[in-house]
C-alpha cells in the first residue's frame, strides 16, 4: 500500500468536498483522512494501491460539481489507516 498527502487548493470549501472526496474513497478502497486547512485549501492523507490512489487523485484535481480546483500538491505521506474519515479543520 502507498501513502500520498494532497493539498487541494482553488474553490474547495463549502462545496461538499471533503463529504464526496470521502465517499469516492470508501468506492475506490482508499483508506485515511481529508480535513479543510484555515488557508481555505483541503489536505487529505490518502492510502491504497497504486490504481486506487491514481483514481482518487485524478477525482481530486476536479472534485464535486460545486468545487473549483486550481491545483493539487501532491507528496509522499506516511501512516496506516482502517477506514477514511473526515478529520477537524487545521
Amino acid at each position: 500500500m502507498m501513502v500520498k498527502n494532497l493539498h487541494i487548493h482553488g474553490l474547495v470549501q463549502g462545496v461538499f468536498f471533503r463529504e464526496t472526496m470521502r465517499h469516492q474513497a470508501e468506492k475506490l478502497g482508499v483508506t485515511g483522512w481529508v480535513r479543510n486547512c484555515f488557508d481555505m485549501s483541503v489536505e487529505a492523507m490518502v492510502q491504497g494501491t497504486p490504481e486506487a490512489l491514481d483514481a482518487i487523485i485524478a477525482w481530486a484535481h476536479h472534485g464535486p460539481e460545486t468545487a473549483q480546483v486550481e491545483r493539487v500538491e501532491i507528496d509522499e505521506g506516511k501512516g496506516n489507516f482502517t477506514r477514511f474519515e473526515i478529520l477537524r479543520s487545521r
